[in-house]
């Protein structure tokens, strides 16, 4: 994957959590739109930890291979 696409990912994620956490209501935070959001938040700090374990493998992969 190619490091500009790893950005592009984990810059997506972070306008999604930003957009997210405007929805969340926290008096009620598991209910309707803000469980949703609450959701959407979790998903997306997976997925940028996904992507930052992808890159630090590739960079262990080169090192290795090196």
């Amino acid at each position: 994957m190619n490091k500009w696409v790893q950005l592009t990912l984990v810059l997506i994620a972070v306008a999604l959590i930003i957009y997210n956490s405007t929805v969340l209501d926290f008096e009620d935070i598991t209910y309707g739109d803000s469980g949703i959001a609450l959701i959407g938040i979790f998903c997306s700090l997976i997925g940028i930890v996904l992507v930052l374990i992808l890159r630090l493998s590739k960079k262990v992969e080169e090192r290795i291979d090196k």
